[in-house]
């Protein structure tokens, strides 16, 4: 490790520390909900920084443990109190969680993004996913921008740069690749992340890492981070408070700057056999974390940046689009007449798909986040602790069922007169299609609602129910009473990527080992059919698994596309469609399949007698 690590004593250091060092306070990982211990330690922290001398406070991530809306009030309470400038981020357990689809966050802080000045350093953080899904963390199209721009402005001769994620600038980052290389073109002294609960120094193409303490780190040792720059001497000291006792100093080390004409450009080709056609049909300037909406002529997306976009199949340009107030996470919900859009602030919007003009609203008490499905003019749509359908033509709900304790997150099955969702509070339900009348519900038996079958689409035949679920077993239920067949003991590592074959006789899972599994089910028992090798090593996407006209398509975290032929159970086709998660496959009716990526690209996937290219 090119590290330049110089660790040296206490007594040592006061030699280099000089009036001129920038002294910030650093809690990360605070993980505070009202009246655990932590909430006590919090306060008792901010007495202590508030009595001390540091110049400004950074708050880096993990503020709760679900990021529920009165979790992160009863924070913002207590950190209010800081009397030094405070500067916020959010973490993993604020966006993959969230009751809100990530916007009461933004509402109580302002934005989750910051940057500022202090002397002649400039402090930059932004948020880093991952976001209302299993994933890796994910630095937002339009943040990767916003950096640039900033950094661009605020960076003057003779100024240095510290850098601020709740994740490190590693493979944590799906583009880290493109963040380190923007980073790398300004004079950054050092990255500050937390995330893991412990102390660690690392370098990423030569920029310096440092990893922080939790506010809980076992045994009773509650405390926060103290660090001290010193540009005039280029010295950075990293020390270690414990509540009630001195500062203990952790790391030293010398300000690097010898990586910045080392600038590394990574390739997106790939090496690829098989008959198909993989094109890029578009590029947006902000994320994509919806599936797609097809029809005959457009695709329909949501992105981060709040807007719903109507995308031309025959020029690949942009028709209309249509701005919300958060972040959107469901899929277009695509009729004859409308597009009805599931958003975050709270709606369900209905659109004019001929040129998205407003035609309808219907608030709620919670975000939409779960994937809506048509069938004859009526919509099946999840939302928060309710589950609705629609007659979209008319604008006019028909039913609601409303005891469900958590989210809807993925798309239902519509099977007859059978609706089937799963929910993050556990429980798998089956609905009257005509009434919204509970037929049945069931669960694994565990409590945590981190376990529920929440983000996955089941696999629905005549007769049974197959799911997966992040308690990494293959459930397959009575259809008509939800009596439990079987339960696979956990052989396969599955997670949330399922689906079936186009005749329903097998479901598929991709699991987190990165193999493809097919299960019968028609099986009274579990019947593994065969397994393949897809090439990705660890595993954890939750895209839907689609059969095609013969053909099996997957996607990795990491913007792989794999093909498999679904009579020869060998892959066709392994192609690098970027680094970020896949959000789904959409099949057209011309034989097309479609899919998004979370860095904000959409994919085109046709069959050709061609190889990839």
């Amino acid at each position: 490790m090119r590290f330049r690590l110089f660790l040296i004593c206490l007594l040592s250091t006061l030699f280099f520390l000089s009036a001129e060092a920038q002294k910030f306070a650093i809690l990360s990982d605070i993980h505070v909900t009202p009246g655990n211990a932590n909430e006590a330690k919090l306060i008792a922290a901010v007495d202590e920084i508030n009595a001390s001398d540091a110049d400004a406070v950074i708050l880096s991530g993990d503020l709760t443990n679900e990021g529920s809306d009165t979790q992160l009030r009863n924070v913002k309470s207590i950190v209010d109190r800081i009397s030094k400038p405070l500067y916020v981020i959010p973490g993993n357990h604020e966006n993959n969680w969230s009751q809100s689809a990530c916007k009461t966050f933004n509402d109580l802080w302002g934005n989750d993004r910051f940057a500022f000045t202090l002397g002649k350093l400039v402090v930059i953080g932004m948020n880093c996913g991952p976001f209302m899904k299993m994933g890796d963390g994910h630095i937002k199209q339009e943040d990767l921008i916003w950096l640039d721009k900033t950094l661009s402005e605020m960076v003057k001769p003779g100024m240095k740069v510290l850098s601020i994620n709740h994740y490190p600038i590693l493979e944590d980052l799906d583009n880290y690749r493109d963040y380190v290389n923007i980073l790398k073109k300004y004079p950054v002294i050092t990255h500050q992340c937390g995330h893991y609960h412990r102390w660690r120094l690392y370098e990423t193409d030569g920029i310096n890492g440092v990893m922080v303490r939790a506010l809980d780190m076992g045994n009773g040792n509650y405390g926060y981070t103290l660090m001290d720059v010193n540009l005039d001497r280029e010295w950075i000291h990293v020390y270690n408070k414990t509540l009630e006792k001195k500062p203990e100093l952790v790391y030293a080390y010398k300000i690097n700057t010898e990586y910045y004409d080392e600038l590394q450009q990574t390739s997106m080709d790939s090496p690829v056999q098989g008959p198909f056609r993989i094109t890029e049909a578009f590029a947006d300037n902000a994320s994509i974390f919806t599936r797609l909406g097809l029809d005959k002529t457009h695709i329909y997306f949501g992105n981060s940046l709040g807007y719903l976009k109507a995308l031309n199949k025959a020029t690949d340009k942009v028709d209309w689009e249509y701005k919300t107030q958060a972040m959107l996470f469901a899929r277009p919900a695509v009729d004859k007449k409308y597009v009805v859009l599931p958003t975050a602030d709270r709606r369900l919007v209905w659109l004019n798909k001929k040129d998205g003009s407003f035609a309808y609203q219907h608030e709620s008490q919670g975000p939409y986040v779960a994937d809506g499905v048509v069938e004859n003019g009526i919509l099946y749509q999840g939302g928060f602790k309710t589950f609705q359908a629609w007659d979209i033509n008319k604008h006019r709900l028909l039913w609601q069922y409303d005891s469900i304790n958590n989210y809807c997150q993925a798309a239902p099955v519509v099977k007859g007169n059978d609706v089937v969702f799963g929910a993050w509070d556990t429980n798998l339900r089956v609905l009257d299609k005509k009434t919204g009348r509970l037929k049945w519900q069931w669960n694994n038996g565990v409590k945590q609602n981190l376990y529920s079958p929440g983000n996955v689409v089941p696999v629905v035949t005549r007769d049974r129910v197959v799911i997966v679920a992040p308690d990494r077993v293959t459930t397959a239920l009575n259809r008509a009473n939800g009596t439990q067949l079987w339960r696979e003991k956990n052989e396969h590592k599955v997670r949330e990527s399922l689906g079936s074959s186009e005749d329903g006789k097998i479901a598929y899972a991709k699991t987190m080992d990165g193999t493809l599994v097919a299960m019968s089910t028609e099986s009274d028992e579990y019947k593994l059919l065969w397994v393949a090798d897809l090439g990705l090593g660890y595993e954890h996407a939750p895209c839907i698994v689609l059969e095609k006209d013969g053909y099996i398509y997957a996607g990795s975290r990491h913007g792989q596309l794999v093909i498999v032929d679904a009579t020869t159970h060998q892959v066709v086709c392994s192609y690098s469609m970027g680094s970020s998660e896949v959000n789904g496959f959409e099949a057209d009716k011309n034989g097309d399949v479609y899919c998004s990526l979370i860095e904000g690209r959409i994919y085109r996937i046709s069959r050709t007698s061609k190889c990839c290219k």
